[in-house]
This record gives structure tokens, C-alpha cells and sequence, in this order.
């Protein structure tokens, strides 16, 4: 795990509420306080997109970014910079197997439970930190070392400038 303070907050927040960047995550939760907090469950309801027959993933577990963003953006807008906010984003499940394979990790990718992006913004202040989910026990951080180059490299190659907190 590694924390990184983002260096330049305005032009972070057009990549995250405006660009697609992000949209290749899937949201596991969020909350946005303002006048008050909204809470995201990012739980994906099947249900919901099959009565639309939109269901694009029925394997998914949880809600593509793409589809939430511009509800956030809306909670966020306006003159006043929200309070505090929260995100935690994780790497789709089909997308793991690529990962690990690009990384060079002989491990089966059913092994992992999640590979974390958490996005925190309080006190005027922007931080992101990485995590990453097992379901066995293992003393080797090969993959929480491959998960924190691949996010230090994902942040860059989008010039967003960020530094080790």
C-alpha cells in the first residue's frame, strides 16, 4: 500500500468527474458530504439492468464508474468546494488476469480479491492510496508492489502530478 498526495487538485477533479479516466474502475463505495453526506453503495443491481436488457456484465459485482460519474459530478458542482469526499474504486475482475500477466505474477487470478484505488479529499487536501485484497495468506507483496507501480504509472501517463505522503 502507498499513500500519494495529489499535487495539483483542479485538474485532478476535471480527470475524475469530467475525462473518462477513471472509468475503467468499478466503484465499490463513495460518499460525498456537502450540506449533508450522500452515501454510493456501488453494489451493481443486476436486476435493474436486465428488466432495461442493458446488462452489460452479469459476472460484475460492482458499478462501473462511467455509470455514477455524472451523478457525482452533479452532487459536487456548484460555487462551494465539497467538505470531504470518498471513493474506492477496484479494478474490474476480468481485468485482473491481464494485470497479473502483464506484471509477471504466475498467480491464478482467483486468488485476488480486489486490487484498490481509494480516493479521499478533506481539509482541502487530496490523497490517494492503493490496497490490495488476497484470499490467501502470504508474507510475498509482489502483488501490492505491482498493484502500487501500476497506479504510480496509470497517474502519470494521465499527467497527474502526485508524490509519496
Amino acid at each position: 500500500m502507498i499513500a500519494l498526495n495529489v499535487l495539483d487538485i483542479k485538474p485532478f477533479m476535471k480527470h475524475f468527474l469530467v475525462g473518462n479516466t477513471f472509468d475503467a474502475f468499478d466503484l465499490s463505495e463513495g460518499s460525498v458530504t456537502t450540506f449533508c453526506t450522500f452515501s454510493i453503495d456501488g453494489t451493481y443491481m443486476k436486476d435493474f439492468d436486465d428488466s432495461d436488457g442493458e446488462n452489460e456484465d452479469p459476472g460484475r459485482a460492482c458499478i462501473p464508474w462511467a455509470r455514477v460519474r455524472e451523478h457525482v459530478f452533479s452532487l459536487m458542482r456548484g460555487k462551494r468546494t465539497p467538505l470531504a469526499f470518498k471513493f474506492v474504486f477496484m479494478l474490474p475482475k476480468k481485468a485482473v488476469p491481464r494485470f497479473l500477466e502483464k506484471a509477471g505474477i504466475a498467480m491464478d487470478a482467483s486468488e485476488v480479491s480486489g486490487l484498490f484505488l481509494n480516493v479521499s479529499f478533506r481539509s482541502r487536501k487530496l490523497m490517494i492510496t492503493t490496497g490490495t485484497s488476497l484470499k490467501m495468506f502470504t508474507m510475498d507483496r509482489t502483488v501490492d508492489n505491482a498493484w502500487d507501480s501500476y497506479v504510480q504509472s496509470f497517474l502519470k501517463s494521465r499527467g497527474i502530478a502526485a508524490e509519496k505522503a
